[in-house]
């Protein structure tokens, strides 16, 4: 029986619109061959309700348009707001996308390298990663003035979940020679 309840338990919580009685229901009995109604299942469902309202939870499961989700208490709404706050001034702007795919693919790179790839002054975007650790100083080149190298940085591969800078993608996968420019010589 409590296997039953985790698994409607999972179910709620894995499902970002909500789920209802009649649809966990349905996907016990096809996925897990349990046989049962929605009956029992409300009764489940009511057994999880309770373990939420404990002031240890920061959950509570609520229903909404016949749906269960499994929500935030209204008790943590401000700091959470906080938190989508924050991450919104973390967003790229396109500038500094285009600045950080150059860094990346051509790493370690100065700032004039990058200027002359994208044909514009790119202090402020520079500036914006540097703030945000998506790119960090590696050294100096060893060009007059020696220029500063940049290079990303943990922050980066944590943020587009990659593992190192060979896994991102190669331009042979993003390129469609179908939209190529012009005639083919052979």
């Amino acid at each position: 029986m409590k296997d039953i309840q985790l698994n409607i338990e999972a179910l709620i919580f894995s499902s970002e619109e909500g789920i209802s009685a009649q649809e966990i229901k349905h996907v016990l009995q096809d996925g897990l061959l349990i046989t049962i109604n929605k009956d029992e299942v409300l009764v489940f469902i009511d057994s999880i309700k309770n373990k939420y309202e404990s002031e240890d939870s920061v959950f509570s499961l609520k229903m909404i348009n016949n749906k269960y989700q499994l929500l935030t208490k209204e008790s943590y709404h401000d700091v959470i707001n906080q938190l989508q706050a924050h991450r919104d001034r973390k967003k790229l702007s396109q500038s500094a996308l285009e600045t950080l795919a150059i860094i990346a693919y051509r790493q370690p790179i100065t700032k004039l390298e990058v200027e002359q790839i994208r044909g514009v002054n790119c202090d402020y975007s520079i500036q914006r990663l540097l703030e945000k650790d998506l790119i960090k100083i590696t050294g100096k080149a060893e060009s007059i003035g020696k220029p500063l190298l940049y290079a990303t940085s943990d922050q980066f591969m944590n943020h587009f979940g990659i593992n190192s800078v060979k896994d991102l993608p190669q331009l042979k996968d993003i390129i469609n020679e179908e939209n190529s420019i012009g005639e083919i010589v052979e």
